[in-house]
């Protein structure tokens, strides 16, 4: 018996030291103990054991109560945020905004306001920006292959050029902190930050603080140049490689964070050939929410407004199925890494573009007609934040157009005129002053490049040489006042006879083949045009693929001149307009009149 008690005993003990400090604050142990002192003056319970039982069935049911009352806790402290959370679901102030589209639903209306200053002046969300650490961990987003890959220790040294105009300063300080801790520090030369002329005062004072930090932690690593008026976009990137210091030059955007591993695999290409122009694969940020979002593989390409795009490689990359290698791509996107002296002999970029566009392309064209190659390396990734909006410049086909047009006059010979199909422009005399090309002219010859043909034969032969067509732009009626053939609604098959605006939906492209196009034209062989259709019954024209049409008998060729009647080839019947109405009718003498030509037809 005595040592069932001390059993008991000991396990009461072992039970009291794990719930004193529940016991404490307790009333009802303070009730227990009050009745087992007066149980003891009154001589009650003498007997151990019997006391020992009764304080453990009392310890239980305190031990029952505090759960009890846990458990009440938890529910009031969920109802309350509960409620917290349904208080703070505030009215959206801006329900049309792109911003808050998937993200700031919490946000208070003074949290929207400053939300929303912040992404109109910048285009992406620097009020999220300035709340994340500096250092946040990006996704894995290579291909496993490259994980297995290892590099040599002796590559070419990097300088790491970042051209911004009025940046974030959040977005800055972690773009040049991803480069510091993601790059090897014996490869990373230097960081070269290119001023374009920035008004914001925390690029300034601030900032150079920043920088002053850092030179302390790494003597020497970052250098700031400043333009006293803004030069635009090549210039700066100009400014950056006479800057630059290392083997290879790395030009990048600003508002970027680098992956783990992105130098070795550029930095080792360019070592085996340092005529190659390599360009890592960008993972999108999204401008709303900052999420990295993961990106494939892909060429960076261009249509004949040289306007910028994303393509498939060419059919042997895939035959190796290995998504780790190098894949030859026509142009690059904008961001890009080469060999610093090769990128000097072939003319760094033409100094004669304005603000943005149409440089990528320039240095796609130059590179691979006068020695080099472009590739995108698929083991090197960098995070890009895509921009809702460029503050900088609202409507970038002003400065598109003319620097696509200069590209045009030096690197393209006779299709040159592509370039003017595209923006719709005269074939004589556009009036757009594209600046003085006999420089670059004069580095075409001295580098021996290749003709304009070379290129689309042997490095993109995906673009449509257009070298049929004919006449383009709007097509307007001889007979019938200011009436022009419009594509109609979209989407739709059916044409209409509208009021001549001279836009996008107008136009039409005439090819010698007798295949007439409306409402666009398409840059690649990939792609398929619409064309005008008589059905051969009924009145109503129609509007479909051309190779669908095809497919299906369809009567899609016409015979036209300028300024007579638009006749199809196989039902004899004329494009017509009839009391406001475009249809398919015997001819009655009505005529089209196509806006530009280029040959007489």
């Amino acid at each position: 018996m005595r040592v069932v008690w001390l059993y008991r005993l000991c396990y009461l003990i072992l039970l009291v030291s794990v719930a004193c400090v529940l016991l404490i604050t307790s009333k009802t142990r303070v009730k227990h103990e009050t009745e087992l002192k007066e149980a003891h003056l009154n001589g009650k319970d003498t007997d151990i054991l019997g006391r020992i039982n009764r304080m453990e069935a009392t310890i239980i049911e305190l031990y029952r109560e505090l759960k009890n009352r846990d458990q009440e806790k938890k529910e009031i402290a969920e109802e309350t945020e509960g409620k917290i959370q349904e208080k703070n679901v505030y009215k959206k102030l801006y329900p049309k905004s792109y911003l808050f589209q998937k993200w700031g639903d919490h946000l208070s209306e003074e949290e929207q306001t400053e939300a929303e200053t912040l992404y109109r002046k910048y285009g992406y969300n620097v009020f999220l920006s300035d709340r994340l650490p500096l250092n946040r961990t990006l996704p894995e987003t290579r291909n496993p292959r490259c994980l297995e890959k290892k590099y040599p220790n002796d590559l070419p040294t990097i300088s790491v050029v970042l051209i911004y105009l009025n940046e974030a300063l959040s977005v800055m300080k972690r773009a040049i902190r991803s480069i510091i801790d993601r790059t090897p520090a014996h490869l990373l030369k230097e960081i070269v930050l290119i001023d374009d002329h920035s008004t914001n005062e925390d690029l300034k004072g601030e900032f150079d603080e920043y920088i002053s930090v850092i030179n302390k932690l790494h003597p020497g690593l970052v250098k700031k140049v400043t333009h006293s008026e803004q030069l635009g976009l090549t210039q700066a990137r100009i400014s950056g490689w006479k800057a630059s210091t290392g083997d290879v030059v790395a030009v990048l955007d600003a508002h970027i964070e680098v992956h783990v591993e992105w130098a070795e695999p550029v930095l080792s290409r360019i070592k085996a050939d340092p005529t190659v122009v390599v360009t890592p694969v960008f993972d999108r940020v999204n401008f709303d929410n900052l999420e990295v979002i993961h990106y494939n593989e892909a060429s960076h390409a261009f249509d004949w407004a040289l306007w910028c795009m994303y393509e498939s490689f060419q059919p042997e990359w895939y035959k190796l199925n290995d998504k780790s290698m190098p894949g030859k791509s026509p142009s690059v996107m904008g961001i890009f890494i080469a060999d610093r002296k090769f990128f000097g002999e072939i003319g760094v970029l033409d100094g004669g573009m304005k603000i943005y566009g149409g440089e990528n392309v320039e240095l796609g064209l130059r590179v691979w007609m006068c020695g080099g190659s472009i590739e995108v390396v698929p083991c090197s990734k960098i995070a890009h934040i895509e921009r809702a909006h460029k503050p900088y410049l609202p409507d970038l086909s002003i400065t598109m157009k003319r620097n696509a047009l200069r590209v045009a006059e030096v690197w393209m010979d006779d299709y040159k005129k592509n370039i003017l199909i595209a923006w719709n422009l005269p074939y004589k005399d556009h009036g757009i002053d594209i600046g003085d090309v006999s420089d670059r002219k004069k580095l075409r010859e001295k580098l021996k490049c290749k003709p304009f043909k070379w290129y689309i034969e042997n490095v993109y032969p995906q673009l449509d040489p257009w070298d049929d067509v004919v006449g383009y732009g709007a097509l307007k009626n001889t007979v019938k006042d200011n009436v022009c053939v419009d594509q109609g609604p979209v989407p739709g098959t059916v044409p209409i006879a509208y009021g001549c605006h001279y836009y996008g939906p107008q136009y039409t492209y005439f090819r010698k083949s007798g295949q007439l196009y409306i409402g666009g034209i398409k840059s690649h062989k990939y792609n398929n045009n619409r064309c005008l259709v008589d059905p051969g019954s009924g009145t109503t024209p129609g509007l479909y693929e051309c190779n669908v049409a095809k497919e299906k008998g369809m009567s899609f060729l016409w015979n036209f001149k300028q300024g007579k009647a638009l006749k199809n080839k196989i039902t004899q019947r004329c494009l017509e307009v009839d009391q406001g109405t475009l249809v398919i009718q015997n001819c009655t003498g009505q005529g089209w009149e196509i806006q530009h030509t280029i040959t007489d037809f």
